[in-house]
């Protein structure tokens, strides 16, 4: 609701850096952060528990990652599917990143991985007749209910 109350321009900037730089990992919902990648919630989930996994450099393409960042991004990739079967049961998973904008990059100047829980008929009509998600659950409490299992 803060998103669809909000006025005024957006942040300028990239929100990935951003939380990378801040002390406040709640406040910016980062689960978990590594030498090359962090876990991140997304804001805008498509289900709940749905996160991403971001490389800390600044990139945009395939291309521009070196090997060990990728590799430390599908490292919390499969931390966080484990995660994810446990806390939230899910029973699969859509994972992918969007590389550019036509491929349905929202963010397209910072490279990450996307991990959607999916359980059998989590489609509903609202999604179907309305274009609209109903979250069962807060980004907060979403928060919680991770974090501690992704802090060592």
């Amino acid at each position: 609701m803060t998103y669809v109350g909000a006025t005024g321009a957006p942040a300028s900037g990239c929100v990935f850096c951003a939380a990378l730089a801040a002390p406040d990992d709640r406040k910016h919902l980062v689960l978990r952060r590594a030498a090359d990648a962090f876990l991140i919630l997304n804001a805008y989930p498509y289900a709940p528990g749905h996160l991403m996994a971001v490389i800390n450099r600044h990139v945009g393409t395939l291309g521009e990652v070196r090997a060990e960042e990728i590799a430390a991004a599908i490292e919390l990739v499969k931390k966080a599917v484990a995660v994810l079967t446990v806390e939230y049961r899910a029973e699969g998973f859509n994972v992918g990143l969007n590389q550019g904008r036509v491929a349905g990059a929202g963010i397209t100047d910072h490279l990450h991985v996307h991990v959607v829980p999916r359980w059998n008929g989590d489609t509903n009509f609202m999604t179907v007749f309305a274009d609209a998600r109903v979250m069962p659950e807060a980004l907060e409490a979403t928060y919680d209910r991770l974090r501690g299992r992704l802090v060592d």
